[in-house]
């Protein structure tokens, strides 16, 4: 059967498939050049992650220091120098732990008993110290470490046991815990309290290393406290601080929030929040001229391939290749360059990245969006760098292409 009236003039459709392999087919047939084109993005691309991965890293061992200064902690207190006295409810902290950025609270209350080292001392000198009730929960509210035995827990709260501050600990004589040996013991009031841990310095709330710290129940039982609490400690998230300082003072005392004092959150979150604001400038203008640059390579790389391959595009278009099918050649074959250059280049920024960060002794951290970006980026470079070359060379007649190789 005889072909359709017109149908011998229009060129054959090339697939989706039979574009990209004339794309790889400049890639596979000129691979030294084709290594150096990638290499080209992939340097690029390596330096976006580096000098977005490394001030990452410096900026999260900054943060951490920072947060380590308590730039989530809050501190309810009631209003001094009131007749009668202001009392928090009870259960305050679990009343605070009700807001919704609340990720932890606790208590203490002052049980108003001195503490002796014997029955032998004077016992009308407590050394200065204050004895604090305490919830379970408290250590890891304030940032606290136990340097010797263990904190109170549930299975100490009712037992007359006591953990010490750091300097409570000094003035009291008591240096340490032997494990096999028998505890310390001490006086709170007129009760002997078995001491089962010792605390190191607490920079978060140091009014708790002069203190003697009991279980909430055991003060209850022992020493006449009414469980009515005069501290309590509220860690959040730090981008809603301020949201849950203007609404604790309420929380802790419904009927008289007014009468609630509630700490400031540590001038250290401002440092934060500005130290992240500047880091995002510097990652956006880095990035910028990485990418730029990178860009800048791979377009060269094309331009320069399309004036040395103007024979096989004169002989292409020679043999039927319409100007789309010459565009789609070089436009693939632009992004895969990019493309494999920028896998390479992510790689070697992460292992870069991670090397340098290690040998810091910091956390190796590399935002996920960059490494999107390192790939994804790769791409978007392939096809702008592409679009002249590629335009240029589906421009070329087949006498000219010819004419001029």
């Amino acid at each position: 059967m005889g072909a359709a009236p017109g149908r011998l003039d229009r060129p054959a459709r090339l697939a989706p498939s039979d574009v990209l392999r004339l794309g790889l087919l400049g890639v596979r047939i000129r691979r030294l050049r084709a290594a150096l084109s990638a290499l080209g993005i992939s340097i690029g691309i390596a330096t976006l992650v580096l000098v977005t991965g490394i001030p990452a890293s410096g900026q999260q061992a900054l943060n951490d220091e920072l947060s380590a200064l308590g730039t989530n902690l809050l501190r309810g207190v009631p209003q001094p120098g009131q007749d009668p006295p202001v009392v928090l409810p009870d259960a305050a902290d679990r009343m605070a732990a009700r807001i919704g950025p609340v990720t932890a609270s606790s208590q203490v209350a002052n049980t108003h008993q001195l503490v002796h080292r014997s029955d032998l001392t004077d016992p009308h000198d407590g050394l200065g110290l204050t004895v604090l009730a305490a919830g379970d929960g408290l250590l890891p509210v304030v940032g606290g470490r136990v340097r010797a035995g263990k904190f109170l827990d549930a299975s100490t709260d009712r037992l007359p046991t006591a953990v010490l501050g750091h300097d409570a600990a000094s003035r009291l004589g008591v240096t340490g815990l032997a494990p096999g040996r028998q505890a310390p013991q001490i006086i709170v009031g007129t009760q002997w309290f078995t001491v089962v841990g010792i605390l190191d310095p607490l920079p978060l709330a140091p009014d708790l290393d002069r203190s003697v710290l009991v279980g909430w129940e055991a003060a209850k039982r022992n020493l006449a406290f009414d469980g009515h609490p005069t501290v309590v400690y509220v860690k959040a998230r730090e981008d809603a601080i301020e949201a849950v300082s203007s609404v604790l003072t309420a929380t802790l005392n419904p009927q008289l929030p007014g009468l609630v004092q509630v700490s400031r959150p540590s001038d250290a979150l401002a440092a934060k929040r500005a130290t992240d604001s500047a880091f995002s400038s510097l990652f956006l203008g880095l990035a910028s001229v990485a990418l730029l640059v990178g860009g800048i390579g791979v377009a060269n790389t094309m331009y320069i391939s399309v004036l040395e391959r103007r024979r096989e595009i004169g002989l292409r278009r020679a043999l039927g290749a319409n100007r789309g099918q010459i565009r789609g050649q070089f436009l693939t074959e632009s992004v895969v360059l990019s493309l494999l250059g920028g896998a390479a280049g992510t790689v070697i920024g992460v292992l870069a990245t991670a090397g340098y960060a290690l040998y810091e002794g910091w956390r190796p951290v590399v935002p996920l969006t960059v490494l999107g970006a390192g790939v994804g980026g790769a791409v978007v470079i392939g096809v702008v760098a592409g679009v002249y070359p590629s335009v240029r060379a589906a421009r070329l007649t087949p006498t000219e292409a010819l004419a001029s190789a």
